[in-house]
């Protein structure tokens, strides 16, 4: 069984909605099942086979969440410390061509948002950053071709 590691935030936050499919939505969804059977005829009933197929995504999605949650290797990036970038790490950078100041904070890849700065370990950038320290310049491949950054910043903060 392969681990992946998640940050400690990632893993309440799988918790949560574990929690929430199954307390909220399961109950909700048996619900419509069963007053889509007191309709009669099941074979033309579309409300029933809404309802069933949306039961067969959130159980999909349930034993998804089960098995990352037993598979996860949890750290706590509060204990974390070091002046090269590694999981957890909270990157500052500067793009070489536009000057644009970018930070990102290194995450497990099933809680990465690039929206919201947070980058997979095996992203691109993630994969070039580790193991590199400030004032280091960076080249990264992306599908939009390549960019150069230069570290300005590393930090361990939750």
């Amino acid at each position: 069984m392969q681990k992946f590691p998640i940050t400690s935030e990632g893993h309440v936050a799988m918790h949560e909605e574990l929690k929430r499919l199954k307390s909220v939505e399961r109950p909700k969804i048996i619900k419509a099942i069963a007053e889509a059977r007191e309709h009669g005829d099941l074979s033309e009933n579309a409300e029933y086979h809404a309802a069933k197929e949306q039961q067969g995504l959130n159980e999909g999605r349930v034993a998804e969440l089960e098995d990352r949650l037993s598979r996860a290797e949890v750290i706590d990036i509060k204990k974390l410390s070091g002046e090269t970038v590694i999981f957890g790490a909270n990157v500052s950078l500067i793009d070489e061509d536009t000057e644009d100041e970018v930070v990102y904070r290194i995450v497990g890849e099933y809680e990465a948002d690039a929206s919201a700065g947070l980058i997979s370990i095996s992203s691109p950038i993630a994969r070039a950053l580790i193991g590199k320290s400030e004032g280091d310049s960076v080249e990264v491949s992306t599908p939009g071709g390549g960019k150069s950054y230069e570290i300005t910043g590393i930090s361990f903060s939750g």
